[in-house]
């Protein structure tokens, strides 16, 4: 009898780390970001600090 399953999980052995690297490489590729929308977030965070510290600069004062 030949054995099909050893067949099968040398092919997913093989192929596996494949589709891994692939898998990873998309996900690196499609998850970053432009300098434009980088540069909105840090204005943004930079209001947000500002708004927060004018609100604690009032509550001291």
């Amino acid at each position: 009898m030949v054995d099909v399953g050893g067949g099968v999980w040398g092919l997913m052995v093989i192929i596996g780390p494949i589709v891994l690297a692939a898998v990873l490489l998309w996900a690196v590729l499609h998850n970053r970001t432009s300098k434009r929308q980088e540069q909105r977030t840090e204005d943004a965070t930079r209001k947000m600090y500002d708004a927060q510290n004018e609100q604690d600069t009032r509550r001291e004062g």
